[in-house]
């Protein structure tokens, strides 16, 4: 079964016309007038109420024309730095700090309802039963309005600043840290499900029903602050100058929930990716019998893989451990000759977040003979003998005999000892672990020789991810560097995602588990558990690198954001 919230057709340049003109305003990026950071965003009579704390705005958005009004004109110092914007009635509520205000909407003069321990971060009404979400508490907590008692508070689900939205049963959560949007039941606070947003740092969250199409469809915001090349005529070390900016705006947020297989899906985009080699040898050779392999994309819940053509010269693809290689081969190569070869694939990408628990793997079937010789020994010069990574092997997980909290403690715990830095080269996990820095693949390194010492099958995946750029189509994209995470198998059900350093980013923690069992819809996966990129040759003696010989060329380009 799978749960759509919205059925958007394909969006493009907003001056495009839509192919389903009633529908205009439920697939398109929303940029509001004159706001300049969104902290909280409710629905009312078809259109957005935005609450941007900097100006103080109360702006009410036309979703299909972006055309927008303030609301109070004269009372927005009431505003400024407010957040957790929520309507229910005629009551308009928000937070500002540690208070809790409510508001007539024909007045629009805030009355204090509770000042709480900690800054409030989100606010949801349901009928009489007010809900607010505070990250320093950690918990969200229950009020009745008339008379006013706390009921009872959950846990937060994630680590980061929350807001809050309620539909019939479920609690909606959008985590600015985690990235990520939960629904949980109302009454109870269990966590149903969760996915990723396909933008950074979402402040807010709503449902806003469609009178024509009856669907409700969920609208996130978000703010940032961009950097971009600022032309100052008035600098006297030069014209161009680094400079930042407010990037506000709200996007529709589209979910396929598949409770059988346990996994969520979100916005997807249609994707062009392009990897060539450019041969330019750095020292004279020659090379007979060449055998040039190049990972190709591979299907999963969240890829899909429509096509693939080579680029500049062809190949022949083979199957290797279940994984599709492009195989160049030259009969002979030459110092002088100048190539370029490799493949453009076509790519649909969504976000996606694997929904297994602790429970769910309570009791597992053992690894196979065949998993137990291929992914817990040390094939990749891991130094899974050495004493200090014996050691933090035992040290990480502790008593713990749960899979899932043995991997997520170990991820934690190469977290607290290692910082991200780029390295000149990959080291050993003994010598990273010792260093205490390393770069995206030194921590898949030290991950890798920390689970497979406690009988967690393991593999390295890659290789790049798409510039997270959602809202440019058709603009060619380079990344700046590859990228390596993990995947980690489960007995019984398969193998699941785990970022390598990117949720390191609290020094000593509580991490986000954003990009654990979790991917965003602009990794591109590659070769899983087999090199990228070989080279062979029946030259006998010769050791000479790819990167001696030839330069790569990686390219993406978002064509356009899918239907769910």
């Amino acid at each position: 079964m799978q749960l759509e919230f919205a059925q958007p057709s394909v969006p493009g340049n907003d001056a495009t016309p839509a192919p389903f003109p009633n529908r205009a305003s439920l697939h398109r990026t929303i940029y509001p007038l004159g706001a300049y950071a969104i902290q909280g965003v409710a629905a009312l009579d078809g259109d957005l109420i935005a609450l941007d704390s900097v100006r103080g705005y109360l702006l009410r958005v036309n979703p299909a024309t972006d055309n927008t009004t303030i609301l109070n004109s004269r009372q927005v110092d009431e505003f400024v730095d407010g957040c957790g914007l929520a309507i229910w009635g005629n009551r308009l509520w928000f937070a500002r700090e540690n208070d809790v205000y409510f508001c007539d909407l024909q007045d629009l003069k805030p009355q204090l309802f509770v000042t709480m321990p900690y800054p409030v971060n989100g606010i949801g009404v349901w009928q009489s039963t007010v809900y607010i979400a505070s990250q320093k508490e950690g918990y969200i907590s229950i009020f009745e309005f008339n008379p006013q008692r706390l009921i009872t508070r959950f846990p937060m689900p994630g680590v980061g600043a929350e807001n809050l939205a309620i539909r019939g049963e479920e609690l909606w959560v959008c985590d600015r840290t985690e990235q990520t949007v939960y629904c949980l039941d109302r009454a109870t606070g269990e966590l149903q499900y969760s996915v990723l947003t396909p933008y950074e740092s979402p402040t807010g969250l709503t449902f806003l029903p469609n009178s024509e199409t009856g669907e409700d469809v969920l609208y996130i915001s978000y703010a940032v602050e961009e950097p971009y090349i600022r032309d100052n005529p008035n600098n006297p070390e030069g014209q161009y100058e680094l400079a930042y900016r407010d990037r506000t705006f709200i996007h529709p947020l589209y979910i396929q929930y598949n409770p059988t297989e346990k996994y969520a899906l979100s916005n997807g985009f249609l994707v062009e990716m392009t990897y060539a080699e450019e041969l330019l040898p750095l020292e004279e050779f020659h090379l007979q019998n060449v055998e040039w392999r190049i990972a190709l994309p591979t299907e999963t819940h969240r890829q899909k893989v429509l096509k693939v053509e080579p680029i500049g010269l062809p190949f022949v693809e083979e199957i290797q451990d279940g994984q599709r290689v492009a195989v160049f081969r030259f009969d002979s190569l030459h110092f002088h000759e100048r190539h370029l070869f490799g493949w453009k694939a076509l790519l649909e990408v969504r976000g996606i977040k694997y929904l297994l628990t602790p429970d769910d793997v309570d009791e597992i079937p053992p690894l196979s003979p065949e998993f137990r010789a291929r992914y817990l020994v040390d094939n990749d010069e891991l130094a899974m003998d050495t004493p200090i990574i014996r050691a933090a092997a035992k040290e990480a997980i502790g008593t713990e005999t749960n899979l899932l909290r043995k991997i997520l403690k170990i991820r934690n715990y190469v977290y607290d000892r290692l910082s991200y830095s780029l390295t000149p080269k990959i080291d050993t996990p003994d010598v990273v672990l010792e260093r205490g820095v390393g770069s995206c693949g030194e921590y898949v390194g030290v991950l890798l020789a920390l689970a497979r010492l406690n009988g967690i099958a393991c593999r390295t995946v890659g290789r790049y991810k798409c510039p997270p750029k959602a809202n440019q189509h058709h603009v060619p994209l380079e990344p700046d560097y590859n990228h390596v995470w993990l995947e980690f198998y489960v007995p019984g059900y398969g193998w699941l995602p785990m970022e390598s350093n990117p949720d390191d980013v609290i020094e000593r923690g509580p991490y986000p588990t954003r990009f654990f069992m979790g991917l965003p819809w602009y990794h591109a996966e590659i070769g899983k558990g087999i090199p990228f990129e070989t080279i062979h040759t029946t030259n006998e003696g010769v050791d000479i690198s790819i990167g001696e010989l030839a330069i790569n060329h990686v390219r993406f380009t978002i064509l356009e954001e899918l239907l769910p």
